[in-house]
């Protein structure tokens, strides 16, 4: 949380999850002291900058694409997402949270990923599956792909590594 120059609390305005830094993403948090009316931009890692919010709050991006779904239907999924925010304890609603919520907290399947995991012998497949999401989830992504399943695998088995190499 921030304190502004005239002793009172700075609230959260907006935050755009959208800047590329120079070493990687960054994110900009845009908060208001509403005594004087001072308005401050933070740029941070996503780390930093969720830090910062100081109340339940919609990126620029979840925003948009909360704005344009159907009026009937962006009430029910407002509800949704912030419910589900507000269980998972985060207080910013990102494109990857709406993702989740959407999607009840799981991780999507790329389809080639889907079709290599029926390569997985059935005893441990399930495994795998759960895994796999646990891994995605852990890195804050809402996918499984090939690439992670390669990374997994060469993890566990020591072996993706090997092939390309050869």
């Amino acid at each position: 949380m921030l304190v502004c120059g005239c002793g009172r609390w700075m609230h959260t305005e907006g935050l755009d999850e959208c800047l590329e830094g120079g070493d990687g993403k960054a994110w900009l948090v845009r908060s208001e002291c509403r005594a004087c009316r001072l308005l401050v931009g933070l740029e941070a890692t996503p780390d930093e900058a969720l830090a910062l919010v100081d109340r339940l709050t919609w990126s620029d991006d979840a925003r948009h694409v909360l704005e344009r779904m159907p009026p009937y239907v962006a009430p029910l999924v407002r509800a949704e997402v912030e419910a589900y925010a507000r269980v998972k304890g985060q207080r910013a609603v990102t494109m990857l949270l709406l993702g989740q919520a959407r999607q009840g907290g799981a991780v999507a399947w790329a389809s080639e990923a889907e079709q290599r995991l029926d390569n997985v012998p059935a005893p441990v497949r399930a495994m795998a599956r759960m895994e796999l999401e646990r891994t995605a989830i852990e890195r804050g992504e809402a996918e499984v792909t090939v690439a992670l399943m390669e990374e997994v695998k060469a993890r566990y088995f020591g072996m993706g590594a090997q092939k390309r190499d050869e």
